[in-house]
């Protein structure tokens, strides 16, 4: 096999990359919203209500699995992995806040140009 491996592949320049996988947290938590939205506040219009709910279903399954497998590939930490597949299911928002503090702790840790 001339290729590279399947974890360079799927890391780093690949499709599992921290601002892709954030992006898509982000999209689950709106569609979330949407969902919310549809059934409490707009009285459950059909076929909406079930679209936002089979797509919020479909995606946290795939995040579920995005991120177990980033986390494998230390593309994310354990506890972004976990607040998406354990609490991704009911509420979707603690996996976009973990992405969110993990932004702020990586911007931290980047070095700061000198004084000019």
């Amino acid at each position: 096999m001339n290729g590279p491996p399947r974890a360079a592949a799927l890391s780093g320049a690949g499709l599992l990359t921290f601002s892709r996988l954030k992006r898509a947290s982000f999209t689950h938590s709106s569609i979330y919203v949407a969902l919310l939205v549809s059934a409490f506040a707009a009285g459950k219009p059909e076929p909406l209500t079930f679209a936002l709910g089979l797509a919020h279903g479909l995606l946290w399954i795939l995040m579920s699995l995005a991120c177990m497998s980033a986390a494998r590939l230390r593309v994310i930490p354990l506890r972004v992995a976990v607040a998406v597949t354990v609490l991704g299911g009911v509420g979707p928002f603690f996996g976009s806040l973990e992405f969110v503090r993990e932004q702020r702790h990586r911007d931290q840790r980047q070095p700061r140009g000198g004084p000019r």
